[in-house]
């Protein structure tokens, strides 16, 4: 079987979907590496794999599974690997796969008990890795509030480890409506701040019931009339000298708490 090069017409379209301007367009994003195309697989959202010779021989039975279940698998030359590859050493395996974003109402509709809520977050890297952790937890959801990250961004699907095909993904632009979704479905909303009126250690009669934790911005942290609006403020313990927490740091340890109590027999 000859290798595709950089220039045939089917590369170079999911080249382009590293842009996220195409992504919308195209209602496509690619998938990189064993991890995600593994989980892309499970959800049955994959158009194509592309592999490297070299990614033949480690991940043979991904690639032969793949083919098997009825999708298009298409060896490539390591030049065009290294096109279709976002990372420094590629690792030569890419899946064109269709969106994965869902309308937050179809969220709300399932009765969550607990979402994660990152307002305005801007890295992809902080945004993979809070998927990452709602879905170690068990969240119900996580929901992209404002002017957000594109969670479908290259760095932020590797980051997620699998975990964006395993977590629901909602983006609601407008912040305001996107919380009134969340409180009219009978969620509690909370909000971290470091000035909160509840520490999280004395916070697990709020915990019990279907929760929704407000996130803010790597830079800015929470906006403080977005803080207002929350039914709780809760403040995480620091015993040391350390002035704060960062995103994904402060968003495990209050998503784990959340998950200790209603996972308490």
């Amino acid at each position: 079987m000859d290798a595709l090069s950089e220039r045939n017409p089917r590369v170079v379209s999911a080249v382009k979907l590293q842009r996220a301007a195409q992504r919308r367009k195209s209602g496509l994003f690619l998938a990189e590496g064993a991890n995600a195309v593994s989980a892309a697989l499970e959800t049955g959202r994959v158009r194509e794999i592309f592999y490297s010779l070299a990614a033949a021989g480690r991940e043979n039975a991904l690639i032969a599974g793949a083919a098997a279940d009825g999708v298009r698998t298409t060896l490539v030359s390591d030049r065009a690997a290294e096109h279709l590859g976002e990372t420094v050493t590629t690792p030569g395996l890419v899946a064109v796969c269709e969106l994965l974003d869902v309308p937050l109402g179809e969220i709300l509709d399932r009765g969550p008990r607990m979402l994660a809520v990152p307002v305005e977050i801007a890295e992809p890297g902080n945004a993979g890795t809070l998927i990452r952790v709602a879905d170690a937890v068990g969240a119900d959801g996580v929901v992209l509030a404002g002017e957000t990250v594109d969670p479908h961004n290259g760095k932020c699907v590797r980051a997620s480890a699998g975990s964006l095909f395993h977590v629901p993904v909602a983006r609601g632009r407008d912040i305001t409506a996107t919380l009134d979704a969340i409180s009219a479905a009978g969620v509690t909303i909370l909000a971290t701040a470091a000035n909160g009126e509840v520490d999280l250690d004395a916070a697990d009669d709020i915990l019990r019931g279907p929760v929704a934790w407000l996130f803010g911005n790597e830079a800015h942290g929470l906006d403080p009339a977005v803080a207002a609006r929350a039914d709780h403020r809760i403040r995480i313990p620091i015993h040391g000298r350390a002035e704060s927490l960062n995103l994904a740091a402060a968003a495990a340890i209050c998503l784990y708490a959340s998950a200790r109590v209603q996972h308490a027999k």
